[in-house]
């Protein structure tokens, strides 16, 4: 008996400064995505916000150039998905439908990608998404208000302060308030993009402005002398967590080069060098704040392990990269779940999330 394969829509691309990233991510999903039970259709949005199906995989151009990556601009159906019409595709060019779709795999990582804007789409679409909702993922989006939350539920954060852009600050207060040095970073952001290092008012002002390119909404945070572990977390009601791993980054900080274009920029310890005691509040910690957050399907959870012992969350990415060098399927590797029992896991879930969610 022929079992039907569900159509797996693979989102990847879009408007946001970690397009290439995203291509990087939905590259190495659609190539461990069991082809036995899932039909891949890959879907380019370019950098105008233009949606392309693909045929035949021939999505990419410097496929193994992470710096040059990109959307193949001679291939591809210009498509739009159709609100509430089962889960459809239109083609701009043939004026008809030309696919139906079961579950879409979002690699939408940054802005329109992860911070509930794609989500909510989908939902008025009817189509079923891996992740986290409009609301989780908004709020995973803002670092600002993803600290207020975590705070408010008694879990340590940094000491951080938030700027909008047009409002002044005393920027000798910083360093009495934070200490020295500070880190700038956009709250919209991720992938480490925008952030910089400030030791004086000089730099401050430098990484103020750079900060402001991305976003509207900036936080200048304490830096924290810590290691940097790493929990991965997957389910939707009943989350669980993964094995703990430890980035040892080989540049100033875990930049964005370093994540995503340098090979040698970090170092992954998988599992962590830590105590089973720590290993046990991580993976607490982690659950803790997955569902403080409102996250479902999957969320990378990031700390700081002072020399104390004590923790504290740096930050939650609700759509982790997906590289070949990405810590949350190494992580969920390590646990004993392979990349391609990763993607089928995910899917699952966001199946389940969906008829829990139409019933």
């Amino acid at each position: 008996m022929l079992i039907k394969k569900l159509k797996i829509a693979v989102l990847t691309g879009g408007r946001s400064s970690e397009h290439e990233v995203s291509l990087q991510s939905a590259k190495n999903v659609i190539a461990a995505i069991d082809k036995e039970k899932y039909e891949v259709l890959p879907i380019g949005i370019d950098k105008n916000g233009k949606w392309w199906l693909y045929e035949n995989f021939n999505y990419l151009i410097n496929e193994n150039d992470p710096k040059n990556i990109k959307l193949n601009p001679n291939a591809g159906d210009q498509v739009i998905l159709l609100p509430q019409v089962g889960k459809s595709l239109y083609s701009l060019s043939k004026n008809k439908i030309i696919e139906r779709i079961d579950c879409v795999f979002s690699l939408l990582h940054g802005t329109y990608g992860e911070d509930g804007n794609t989500q909510g789409l989908l939902n008025l679409a009817g189509v079923p998404f891996v992740g986290s909702d409009v609301l989780g993922s908004a709020i995973g989006m803002d670092k600002d208000v993803t600290k207020r939350l975590l705070r408010d539920a008694g879990i340590p954060i940094a000491k951080f302060l938030t700027l909008q852009k047009g409002e002044h600050l005393n920027l000798a207060s910083v360093f009495q308030n934070l200490g020295n040095p500070v880190f700038v970073k956009p709250a919209n952001e991720g992938s480490s993009v925008g952030v910089s290092k400030a030791r004086n008012t000089e730099e401050l002002k430098e990484a103020i402005l750079n900060a402001f390119k991305y976003d509207t909404k900036i936080l200048i945070e304490e830096f924290v002398d810590g290691r940097e572990i790493e929990c991965a977390v997957l389910g939707n009601l009943n989350p669980k967590a993964s094995v703990i791993g430890e980035i040892k980054p080989s540049h100033e900080f875990y930049s964005y080069e370093a994540k995503y274009i340098d090979a040698n920029g970090a170092k992954a310890i998988v599992p962590a060098e830590i105590s089973e005691e720590i290993t046990k509040q991580v993976k607490e910690i982690s659950i803790k704040a997955f569902k403080v957050l409102c996250c479902s399907g999957l969320a990378r959870v990031d700390f700081f392990l002072k020399q104390d012992g004590s923790l504290m969350i740096n930050e939650i990415n609700t759509l982790p990269g997906f590289t070949k060098i990405s810590m949350y399927p190494q992580l969920w590797q390590e646990t004993g779940m392979t990349y391609s029992q990763l993607i089928t896991s995910l899917i699952n879930l966001a199946l389940e999330k969906a008829e829990n969610e139409n019933s």
